[in-house]
């Protein structure tokens, strides 16, 4: 298929144009085949999507081909080595060596052959050690401007590359400035990875700084890839740099050609922004996720007074479901790839009966109980005998799945980890009553009003702008929430289980609460404090370890109903 973009013949009189391909993906978030390891089957959904960098390894060998030589450049906007039980495998049960085992995400992204990734925010999930070396394992350059070393301010991540660039047809070499930025968010989700070693600082300002000198260290052309979305509004409220700044950089920042944006993993081919100093406009694109789309970006050039000057441009996507997956991808990672699967497939325990995550964010179900008794057991043995052993232990779990399930008969390390997805440690904090109760209204937030009456559709009960992971149930209190009352009001009972005495509100209670919500994820109010129990242990491996001891999923054993949905005191459900 020819380009469009292809080098046009010469007209006399007019000046001669040259074309430069971007390609880019982001997001890929440890998916390298197109495979689902909590299923063990390839990936599928509603809408047809595939995922996994081999697919993308196709697309980007046919643009290549297409182009016949032509300049092409492939850069990542970031979270790469987290999100599927092959990238856990090698961060937790076999983690990567500098002597030995190579990430698969590297063995893949080197096949393809990458020019630069940025750093995304999960690229800090496994520690600063096993970050440093996926980076010397990669073949191309990592970076991230805006993370600088606590102590000495300095860039602690390459934070550009200019990459030299032939345009062919004798013409004077193009130089390509990249910038690399990570989200700021790092410094509260990974806080306990990252606190006094590193410090992220404001995507814009950071931009502001470096485009600059990049223009003179002589980038005739300046891309940002950027591991932050275009919405200008953040997760975590405003006390750290915005979450998603990518449009405001745009408008605020000259000197910038175009934004490859990642974070979002939302599905952007083309958007033009134009910056409020010079009124260029600033082409910004983003690939959705999981490797399902390719970004592509193509500029035409032309020489103007002895520089390059781009004439126009554009951006289109690519969906990888059209193309079959790279064969030199898939033998450069296929030995982790069956590892992994022999791996999840490994049975820890049987079921009595089978167990649903499918209506838990409605309903208490006992599938995110058993998340619940895990950590309530497992904090409650921390702090025996010792300052906090006299108070109730509460526990903290969200629904991050929909479909997860457990089968009556075998449950599998896959079947645990399809219900926890995340790479999730346990810690607790001391909450007082009113805090609790604050807790649990802003979690409420997570539903729609519905007044007496009205008709619920389970599928549409949720504000669409909170997502399943943001919505909180608690363990260990009994408690109402009203969905006819406006948030902030619908906690209309809270008591203790048994008695069904009020809690007070300067009652103190343990509270078991993953590492992501107690550093600060989601904005929970009163939960960022310094914790009584934290001893690094991973959620996902404490509830595998449960059910391995106990043999039985049992439902006798840790179900215990404590909440529910009402309207006017009435059961929604």
């Amino acid at each position: 298929m020819a380009s469009p973009w292809a080098a046009q013949a010469h007209t006399p009189g007019q000046p001669k144009t040259y074309d430069l391909t971007v390609l880019g993906t982001s997001d890929t978030h440890g998916n390298v085949y197109n495979w689902d390891y909590y299923k063990d089957s390839e990936y599928d959904d509603s809408k047809q999507n595939d995922v996994g960098i081999a697919k993308l390894a196709t697309l980007v060998n046919q643009i290549r081909q297409e182009r016949r030589g032509k300049a092409t450049l492939v850069l990542d906007a970031g979270d790469t080595i987290q999100g599927t039980p092959l990238a856990t495998y090698y961060a937790k049960q076999e983690p990567i060596t500098s002597t030995g085992e190579k990430h698969p995400v590297a063995r893949a992204m080197n096949v393809i052959d990458y020019d630069a990734v940025t750093l995304g925010n999960h690229e800090f999930n496994y520690g600063l050690p096993l970050l440093d070396l996926w980076i010397r394992q990669l073949g191309f350059p990592a970076l991230a401007a805006n993370a600088v070393n606590a102590r000495s301010g300095r860039p602690a991540f390459l934070p550009f590359v200019i990459k030299k660039v032939s345009l062919g047809h004798g013409a004077p070499t193009l130089r390509v400035g990249i910038l690399g930025l990570t989200n700021p968010g790092v410094a509260i989700w990974d806080r306990g990875n990252v606190e006094g070693k590193l410090r992220f600082e404001d995507m814009v300002s950071t931009a502001a700084k470096w485009v600059p000198v990049m223009r003179r260290l002589g980038a005739d052309i300046v891309l940002v890839s950027a591991h932050g979305g275009d919405s200008g509004t953040s997760s975590y409220g405003p006390e750290l740099p915005n979450e998603n700044p990518s449009a405001l950089m745009a408008q605020q920042v000259p000197g910038i050609d175009a934004i490859l944006m990642g974070h979002a993993h939302v599905e952007i081919a083309e958007k033009f922004v134009a910056n409020t100093k010079t009124g260029e406009q600033v082409l910004l694109a983003e690939p959705s996720k999981w490797g399902q789309r390719l970004t592509r970006m193509d500029f035409a050039l032309a020489r103007e007074n002895g520089r390059w000057k781009i004439t126009s441009k554009r951006g289109t996507m690519l969906n990888t479901n059209t193309v079959v997956e790279d064969p030199k991808v898939l033998a450069a990672v296929r030995a982790q790839h069956a590892k992994t699967v022999a791996y999840v497939n490994q049975v820890v325990a049987q079921s009595s009966v089978e167990l649903s995550a499918e209506e838990s964010r409605y309903k208490d179900t006992p599938i995110l109980d058993f998340i619940n008794k895990v950590q309530t057991d497992t904090v409650t043995a921390a702090l025996a005998g010792g300052q906090y052993a006299g108070l109730p232990v509460l526990s903290i779990a969200a629904p991050f799945s929909r479909t997860a399930l457990f089968p009556a008969g075998d449950v599998k390390i896959r079947d645990v980890a399809g219900l926890y997805v995340f790479d999730n440690t346990l810690e607790a904090v001391v909450l007082s009553g009113a805090e609790v109760k604050a807790y649990l209204e802003y979690s409420a937030k997570y539903f729609r009003t519905f007044g007496p009456g009205a008709p619920i559709d389970p599928a549409q009960i949720s504000d669409p702008a909170v997502p399943d992971y943001n919505y909180d149930i608690f363990s260990g209190l009994d408690y109402d929430i009203d969905i006819s009352k406006p948030v902030g009001q619908r906690i209309t009972r809270l008591v203790h289980p048994g008695t069904g005495a009020a809690v007070g509100d300067n009652e103190q209670f343990v509270v078991a609460v993953n590492n992501y919500r107690r550093s600060g994820g989601g904005a929970f109010p009163g939960i960022v404090k310094t914790q009584v129990y934290n001893e690094q242990q991973e959620i996902r491996q404490l509830l595998i370890d449960w059910a391995q001891a106990k043999g039985v999923i049992d439902p006798a054993d840790f179900y215990q109903p404590n909440w529910k949905l009402v309207r006017e005191g009435v059961p929604v459900f």
